[in-house]
C-alpha cells in the first residue's frame, strides 16, 4: 500500500479547492503546495531586487537571467499543520502576505518563463511524495502522473452563491447578477487561456459537489485516497 501520495487537485473558481487541499494535507500529515505562494515569493525577490516598480512594470530581461537562482520550498509543522514558505532558505511566510506583494503579484505570475520555472520546482517537490497540490493545471500540466487526480466542479449558480455569501458577510456591496456573471467569465477565460488552459485530465475523479456539505465531500475525498493507495 503507498503512503507517500501526489495529490493533485484541479477545478473552477469558487470550488473551495484550496480550503479542502489544506484541510486534506492536515488530515495526512503531508505539505500543502501554496502555488499563489510561490509567486508571492518571485514577486518579493523582484521586489528586493529593485526587478519591478510601483507601477507593476517588470524588468523581464533581468528577471529571467536570474530566475534559476531562485528556489523555493515549504515546511510543514505537523503539530500544529502550519505550511512555511521559504525563499533561497529565508522563512518569507509572513513577508510574502503583505499587501504591498499582493498588489504586484499578477504582473509577475502571468510571466511565461516565470511559471515555467515554478512548475519545475512544483515537479521537484513532488518526486518524494507526501504532498497535495490544488490549481487549474495541476493534473494536466504539473503532475500528469499524479497518484491522485481529483477534479472539482459546481454549478455556476451555486459556485456565484458561495461567493455572493461570502462577499456580503464581509460587508460588500455586490448583486448576484454580478457575481455570476463573473464566474462565467473567469470559467472561460481559465479554459480557454493560452498557457496551460483549465481542463479536466482523463483520469481524474470527478467530484461535484453542488449539493455536498463539506463532511460529505470530505469523506468522498478520503475515499478516493485509500483506493488511490491500493492502486
Amino acid at each position: 500500500m503507498k503512503e507517500n501520495l501526489v495529490i493533485a487537485i484541479d477545478g473552477f473558481s469558487s470550488c473551495g479547492k484550496s480550503t479542502v487541499a489544506k484541510q486534506l494535507a492536515r488530515h495526512l500529515g503531508y505539505i500543502y503546495v501554496d502555488t499563489g505562494a510561490m509567486y508571492r515569493a518571485v514577486t518579493l525577490f523582484c521586489m528586493r531586487n529593485h526587478l519591478i516598480d510601483n507601477d507593476g512594470n517588470v524588468s523581464a530581461d533581468a528577471l529571467e537571467s536570474v530566475i534559476n537562482t531562485i528556489d523555493i520550498k515549504f515546511t510543514c509543522d505537523k503539530p500544529t499543520a502550519k505550511n512555511t514558505t521559504w525563499l533561497n532558505g529565508e522563512n518569507v511566510e509572513d513577508e510574502i502576505r503583505r499587501i504591498e506583494v499582493s498588489d504586484k503579484v499578477s504582473y509577475v505570475s502571468r510571466i511565461g518563463f516565470v511559471r515555467s520555472r515554478m512548475v519545475s520546482l512544483q515537479q521537484q517537490m513532488g518526486v518524494q511524495g507526501g504532498i497535495v497540490m490544488d490549481g487549474r493545471d495541476i493534473g494536466t500540466v504539473v503532475f500528469p502522473n499524479a497518484d491522485l487526480k481529483i477534479f472539482m466542479t459546481a454549478s455556476p449558480e451555486v459556485r456565484a452563491q458561495r461567493r455572493y455569501d461570502e462577499l456580503t458577510a464581509k460587508g460588500e456591496t455586490v448583486t448576484f447578477s454580478q457575481i455570476l456573471e463573473n464566474v462565467n467569465q473567469r470559467d472561460y477565460l481559465d479554459q480557454h487561456r493560452e498557457i496551460a488552459p483549465l481542463r479536466q485530465a482523463d483520469d481524474a475523479k470527478v467530484l461535484d459537489n453542488s449539493n455536498l456539505t463539506r463532511e460529505e465531500q470530505f469523506a468522498l475525498i478520503l475515499q478516493m485516497v485509500e483506493e488511490a493507495r491500493k492502486e
